[in-house]
This record gives C-alpha cells, sequence and structure tokens, in this order.
C-alpha cells in the first residue's frame, strides 16, 4: 500500500515535547517520521490564489509580540469575558455558547447582540492597551438556524434534513442561517456536525444527517457551501460567514454511544465511516475544524498530533485552523483548563475556553513559550492560521459588524422566504412507517382531535440547541413568528371547513373522525440525552395508554412521533392507524399538516418524501444497527412508505428478548474509576478530583492500595465530619434497566466501625436520597460485601433514568475505611429495604 512519510525536524515543531506527554521516552527517541496511510486525500481547495493572503499573513506576524500571538489563540465566553478584557487583551475569537446571551437576558433583541458585537470589535482594533488592532471574531452555535436569538428560523435538526435527501435544499438552509446570523453582527458558525452516529443512544444523534458516510460528505460539501459562499477567490463576503466541519474525528462511533467516550475503529473504518464528511466539506473550503471530544483507541483527540497535524494539515494539507471545544484541552491526560500546553504542540489552534480559566490558561501558554517548552514555530503557525481565515472573511476590510450589510436588518431575522425554506424541509423530513388502509393522507374537512404534550408545544418540536442549551424551559411565547403543529393543522383543516379541537389527554366535546397524537422525546443536548437503551419512554407509557384509549373509542389515530433518533416505539405502533416520524422539526410546524391533509378535492397535496437516514430498531436492546452489518431492523435503512402504496403493516411483536435485557454491571471503580465517573473530594467547602492514586483535601485523603491485584482498592481517610467523597457525572446516566427487585448497588467495604456513615445518590437539584450505611455493615475489621437495593433509593424519590452521583458517602465524625469493586448490578434473589 501507498503512504504518505512525514520528516518531522523535533526543534522545528516540538515532537520532543509531545511524544513526552503522549508517548513512550523509546517512541520519541526512536523514529522521527510518521506515516499517515495513503487513504487520506489531499484537500482539493477551491480557493484558487493564495499567495497575496500569505504576505499580508507574514506581515502581521512579523510585527506581534508574545503576548499578541498567544491572545489570537484564546477564545473566551461572553458570560467570563468583558469589553474591557478585550480591550486589555485584544483575543483572537470569543463565543458564545447554548444559552449564552448578551447581558444574560434570553430576550436580547437583535439589536442587542449587534451592539455587543461592535463594542468588542472596537475594542479588539484599539490598540492603546495591548499594541494590536487585529479584529477579534465571534463564533456562534447555529446549528439549525440562529438558534440561539428569539425570533430566528428554526430549521429541521440535521437527523430530519437527511432523511430529504436533498443537497440542494441543504444549501438554501445554510445560505439563509448564514444571513440570519450575520444580521446579528456575528463572523463564524460552529457547523456543520459531519458525526456518522452508529449507535442511536447517543445523545447527540439527532445531529446526524445519516449512518450512511455518503449521504454525511454530500451533506457537508453543501451546507459549507451555503454558509460560506463561493470562495474561489479566497474572500467570504459579508452575507456568508466561516464554517466549521466538526468534530474531528469519530464523535458518532464511540463505544456503547457515549457521548464524550471512545472510538474503536481502525483506522481505515475511521477514514471510511467518520471522515468522509471533513473530505467533502473541506473541499468544499470550510476554514475551520472543530476537534472532538471523544478519544480514539484512549488518546483524547485534543491531544492527537497524530490526528490534528500528521493528517489532518501535513497529509490533508488543511490549512485553516482547528478550534477546540468547550474546555476540551482539559480532558487531556496531564491538562488542566487552565494548563495545557500539550495540546498546542498537538496541533490545536484556537483554545475554547469559556470559564475565567482563560486568563491562567493565556499567562501559562506566554510563559511557556518564553521557556521554549513551545517552540516559535508552533506558536506563529498557529497565530497565522487564525489571521490567514480572518484576512479571507474580510475582517481586516469590512466595516465594523454594526455597519455591515445586513447588520440591524431585523427583517432578514425569521424572513419570511427562510421560514418556507424551513417549511419544505419540514414536508420533505417526514418518513411514514405505517398507514393501514391508506388513512393518509386526511380530508381537510374532517372533525379532527388533535392530542398529545408535543401538538402545540414549539419548544419540544424543535428539540435541544434550541435558544437554550438543553432547548428546556422554553414557551411558545419565546418562538414569535413559529407555527406548532397544532396551528398547523387548525389552519388546514378550518380553511376547508372542518373543526379542530386540541387535547392534551385526549378528551373531547365530540367525537372526532379521526385523532392526531403529537408525542416523543422531550428535548435534551449532547450527554444529557445519552440512554442505555432505545426503548420509547421506558417506565412510563403515558402516551402509549392516550393511544390505545383513543383507539378503545373507535376513533382513528395518526401518530406523529416527534424524536431525534430512531426508537423502539413497536407498542406505539400497534396502537396507531398510521404513524408519521416527524423528527425535531424547528419553528414551522405547519410542514406536518401540509403532507398530512389531501387538497379539498381528495387529491394529494404534498407527497410523503422521507426515507429513513438511520435503520429503526426491532428490539430495544438491537444497537447499535446499521445498514450492512447483518442485524435486522423493523425498518431498513431508506425505509418510507409513499401515499397510494398498499402496504398494511401487521401487528407486530412486542415481547421483549429477557436474555438481552439483562443489562451487565455498571462498574463505577474496578482497579480504577470508570468512565464516565470521576472521584470528587470535599472538605471543609474545598474540592479535588483524583486524577492519579493520591488526592488530599484539607483533612480528607484518598490514596489507591492492593487487595487482590494492583491498587483495586481506595483507602479513603475523612479528618472531620466535613469530609465527604463521591462519584460523578456532568452528564445524567441513565440507569435504569436497574429498577428491577433484583438491581443493586454493591460492593466491597473494611473498616472497623459503621456509626454515622450515609450513603447517598443523587439526580440533579432536589433529587437526592441518604440512607444509613449503618443498616448494611456489620462494625468489624473484615470485608463485607454490601448489596444496597436501588429500590432504598427510589422509595426516596431518586429518578434511575437520570443519576449524577450513584454514590456518595459521608460521616458524622472522622473515620476511616476501604472500598474495592463498587457497581451497579443484579442479585438472584430481591433484597428487602431496611424497615421494610
Amino acid at each position: 500500500m501507498k503512504s504518505f512519510t512525514l520528516s518531522v525536524a523535533a526543534a522545528a515543531i516540538g515532537v520532543t515535547a509531545l511524544t513526552a506527554c503522549s508517548t513512550s521516552e523509546t517512541d520519541s527517541q526512536s523514529a522521527n517520521t510518521v506515516t499517515v496511510p495513503d487513504y487520506w486525500p489531499q484537500i482539493q481547495s477551491p480557493i484558487t490564489n493564495k499567495q497575496a493572503v500569505e504576505a499580508k499573513v507574514e506581515a502581521l506576524l512579523a510585527d506581534m509580540t508574545v503576548e499578541q500571538k498567544v491572545a489570537q489563540l484564546i477564545q473566551p465566553e461572553i458570560r467570563d469575558v468583558t469589553v474591557e478584557d478585550m480591550r486589555r487583551y485584544g483575543f483572537g475569537s470569543y463565543l458564545n455558547g447554548g444559552g449564552s446571551f448578551p447581558g444574560a437576558n434570553k430576550h436580547a433583541t437583535p439589536q442587542e447582540w449587534i451592539d455587543l458585537a461592535e463594542a468588542m470589535y472596537q475594542a479588539s482594533i484599539d490598540d492603546s492597551l495591548d499594541g494590536s488592532s487585529i479584529p477579534t471574531m465571534w463564533g456562534t452555535d447555529a446549528v439549525h438556524g440562529h438558534n440561539n436569538v428569539i425570533g430566528a428560523t428554526l430549521f429541521p435538526h440535521n437527523i430530519g434534513l437527511g432523511a430529504m435527501r436533498d443537497p440542494a435544499l441543504i444549501e438554501e438552509i445554510a445560505t439563509a442561517t448564514a444571513k440570519e446570523v450575520r444580521a446579528t453582527g456575528i463572523d463564524w458558525i460552529f457547523a456543520p456536525t459531519v458525526a456518522v452516529v452508529r449507535d442511536d443512544r447517543w445523545g447527540r444523534t439527532y445531529e446526524s444527517y445519516s449512518e450512511d458516510p455518503a449521504i454525511v460528505g454530500e451533506y457537508a460539501r453543501a451546507i459549507v457551501t451555503g454558509l460560506q459562499g463561493d470562495i474561489s477567490d479566497g474572500n467570504i463576503d459579508d452575507q456568508h460567514v466561516i464554517s466549521t466541519v466538526k468534530h474531528f474525528v469519530g464523535d458518532g462511533g464511540t463505544d456503547k454511544g457515549d457521548d464524550q467516550g471512545n472510538n474503536l475503529a481502525s483506522e481505515k473504518e475511521l477514514f471510511d465511516i467518520h471522515a468522509q464528511g471533513y473530505v467533502h466539506g473541506l473541499n468544499a473550503g470550510s476554514q475551520s475544524v472543530m476537534a472532538s471530544f471523544n478519544s480514539w483507541h484512549g488518546e483524547k483527540i485534543h491531544g492527537s498530533k497524530y490526528l490534528l497535524t500528521d493528517v489532518l494539515k501535513d497529509k490533508m494539507g488543511f490549512d485553516g485552523f482547528v478550534v477546540g471545544d468547550w474546555n476540551g484541552h482539559g480532558q487531556i491526560p496531564g491538562c488542566t483548563n487552565d494548563n495545557c500546553p500539550q495540546a498546542l504542540l498537538a496541533g490545536l489552534d484556537v483554545y475554547m475556553a469559556p470559564t475565567p480559566t482563560w486568563r491562567p490558561l493565556m499567562e501559562n501558554l506566554i510563559t511557556q513559550v518564553n521557556s521554549g517548552e513551545i517552540p516559535m514555530a508552533r506558536l506563529d503557525d498557529a497565530v497565522s492560521r487564525v489571521l490567514r481565515v480572518k484576512l479571507r472573511v474580510g475582517l481586516f476590510d469590512l466595516p465594523s459588524p454594526a455597519n455591515r450589510s445586513l447588520s440591524g436588518d431585523i427583517s432578514v431575522i425569521g424572513a419570511d422566504e427562510h421560514r418556507e425554506i424551513a417549511r419544505e424541509a419540514v414536508r420533505k423530513s417526514l418518513v411514514m412507517l405505517k398507514n393501514n388502509q391508506q388513512l393518509l393522507p386526511l380530508a381537510p374537512n374532517s372533525r379532527v382531535l388533535v392530542a398529545g404534550d408535543g401538538a402545540h408545544n414549539i419548544g419540544k418540536q424543535s428539540g435541544g440547541w434550541t435558544i437554550t442549551w438543553q432547548g428546556t424551559g422554553n414557551e411558545n411565547s419565546d418562538f414569535p413568528g413559529a407555527t406548532s403543529i397544532y396551528t398547523g393543522i387548525e389552519q388546514t383543516v378550518e380553511a376547508a371547513g372542518g373543526e379542530a379541537e386540541l387535547s392534551v389527554n385526549g378528551s373531547f366535546t365530540e367525537k372526532p373522525d379521526v385523532a392526531i397524537v403529537v408525542f416523543g422525546e422531550t428535548p435534551y443536548a449532547e450527554g444529557n440525552g445519552d440512554i442505555a437503551n432505545v426503548e420509547y419512554q421506558r417506565g412510563d407509557k403515558q402516551d402509549l395508554a392516550l393511544l390505545k384509549s383513543l383507539k378503545a373509542q373507535g376513533i382513528p389515530v395518526v401518530s406523529v412521533f416527534i424524536t431525534g433518533r430512531p426508537l423502539w416505539v413497536t407498542p406505539e405502533l400497534n396502537a396507531s392507524d398510521a404513524f408519521v416520524v416527524a423528527w425535531l422539526p424547528g419553528s414551522e410546524g405547519g410542514g406536518v399538516a401540509d403532507v398530512l391533509f389531501s387538497k379539498p378535492d381528495g387529491s394529494v397535496n404534498y407527497p410523503m418524501h422521507g426515507k429513513l437516514s438511520f435503520s429503526w430498531p426491532a428490539d430495544p436492546f438491537q444497537n447499535p444497527v446499521n445498514r450492512g452489518d447483518g442485524k435486522q431492523p423493523l425498518f431498513a435503512y431508506d425505509y418510507g412508505l409513499s401515499y397510494g402504496e398498499n402496504a398494511d403493516l401487521p401487528q407486530l411483536d412486542e415481547s421483549v428478548n429477557s436474555a438481552a435485557n439483562a443489562a451487565g454491571d455498571a462498574v463505577i471503580f474496578q482497579q480504577s474509576v470508570q468512565q464516565p465517573w470521576s472521584l470528587i473530594a470535599t472538605s471543609a467547602g474545598e474540592q479535588g478530583a483524583m486524577n492519579s492514586n493520591v488526592l488530599s483535601v484539607n483533612t480528607l485523603s484518598i490514596r489507591t492500595a492492593d487487595r487482590h491485584v494492583q491498587e483495586d482498592t481506595l483507602q479513603i481517610e475523612f479528618g472531620s465530619s466535613e469530609d465527604s467523597i463521591r462519584f460523578f457525572s456532568p452528564f445524567p446516566e441513565d440507569l435504569l434497566d436497574y429498577a428491577v427487585p433484583t438491581g443493586v448497588l454493591a460492593f466491597d467495604i473494611q473498616r472497623s466501625a459503621t456509626t454515622g456513615m450515609t450513603v447517598s445518590m443523587s439526580c440533579g437539584d432536589g433529587c437526592e436520597a441518604e440512607l444509613a450505611l449503618d443498616d448494611f455493615i456489620t462494625a468489624d475489621n473484615n470485608w463485607q460485601s454490601v448489596a444496597i437495593p436501588l429500590s432504598c433509593f427510589v422509595d426516596k424519590g431518586v429518578n434511575l433514568r437520570e443519576i449524577y452521583v450513584p454514590m456518595a458517602l459521608s460521616a458524622e465524625d472522622a473515620t476511616e475505611f476501604k472500598l474495592s469493586d463498587i457497581r451497579f448490578t443484579r442479585v438472584e434473589t430481591p433484597v428487602a429495604c431496611p424497615g421494610s
């Protein structure tokens, strides 16, 4: 096989410093060449003339101090940086995260967004304090429209767009999004996400267009082209924005669909499946790439010199910049959020530093450059990449944000033509899984009952990344100009002389001709959406009960399912006469009614167009399931009924394989703390995380010890009643599979006295249960195996679907103890709670 061999000068780019962090000393001394397989291609950049920009980059770089250069690599967030900070330091960029607004005001007007952009820009070019007049740029997560701004057009999330199979419409969506973003003075969008999801348990599945790399690649090219426009002359005009293909690379293929988890694919699979969005997006000219939170074979991508530098930059020839994700550099072993030279040495160019740690991070980088730990050549390369993109987007030539062509044009935000594009996307994204007796399309002059909690809920139909990060806490009034699914139905029916009645619980004043029930997932984003299996409404079948109730009354039932991923809904399918997947349609819910109802003469108004871009599971535990993997899904990739098809769906088998349902142990600690958990120690209000084999916080100390094998035990000493430990995940973990009579929190413990110790579990604010450990162990010096029934926690209000802290320990006084083999598991015989 042909290969690409890269000769590396250690003194030029700091290989020695990097490999000391990520590989053995022997490895770093034995080789100074890196071989990249030839299947990683050279980017065919659309930019034809680069010389003029390069000359300007060199001229700018020659006049910059180390401090000015490092500032170009720091990206703080608007909640943690001021205009005066920008004037003092001249950051290369800044961002607003999901749910972050000017003045912390969710209802900030477009003008207030522009005012902040203008103030930051003017501060950046003010050289009175930092000596630099290089303009800054603002980046934002506009992932399905300008989704942080009240009144913006919200397009269907990517999973729905994938069902359309329409790259031309994707380009129109991207162009409209770019205009709405520009209208608020912002230059740069963190999109598109080009993940190829392999396991639908992942909470970001809806951010993926398809399980098919070909569709993801085709869409990546279309959306980058729409966002950036024609950049063959090397320029992005002020009606387009900088795009970001993300997250490089393999985020959609983590083991068990764990957010920020570990991708175990071979390098060839990494390229064939997970890299196609980058090949096509970069060939379209995308100017930035965002590094991924995930690891590849245990190495964090933010710290992978091989992937970020050897592959992406040197082999593929990417000449834009690599930006980190939200403090992603701090997850590299040996790094913290405020100190991480490893990331820059690996190939990261811009640190996303969205907390107050941006200041020490910047100071440490300056020190590390001055000491030679970070070679000047690597710093200059990173800064050159940032300057190159700024020149291409015209920041040195354009007027200030308040004076650009679209800035302040309020008519652009939620413009009618943009909403019509979104409505077309809704129509084309619908996928019909069932249409028995050809119930659909419905006659618009019917008496229609519209039920379900998603019927008149624009926030629910829009999903995560909608105004707030998780998409929660929104009301219909937060979406001026938008249309709920019910409103679209009401307008359609009443225009034809029919009647529409809204009733969330399915009650009605007069028996309807048909019921449309709109239900589905509540909004979530990122790790908050990770689930243990793909059964819909596990443990709470309220929607199924509603469907069955309507069917029992002899009412034909049309289900409209709102979801960010394929889910096991076999019982709901059986309780429906027709079943349509609407995905997460966004602000233009009227597009659903356009397709569900015929014209007044009975002819089709709009066709049922969408086809599954993800295989639909036949079982709650059939994950991953992908085209070509030999598994038999319930509905195959590319399935989707059209109007006129005589293809009734028979009653489906609702039984579940009990063997598959027998979840294995969910390990918290076994020789080491297992992902996604971390061990946090708290003492007298101070806390620390255990990142090595010892930890001390005030009067609390922890060290690893040997029991059966090396370091399989935690030896813990509480020095006072103010000491405690807890295992913690920043995202809620779904442990509902252990909510059975035999589910327990199990661990081994050794201690001499038990009086006053408590064990607790928590699932968010106000969701916690505490038990007396005395009730489960005896007071002697021997190791004991403890099994605490999870029902004891559930009875006290714990929701096992959303566990942040699976186990915490505290004591009334100073004490010493040892812990080993901590896990969620099942025992053969149910264990009773004390006192039951």
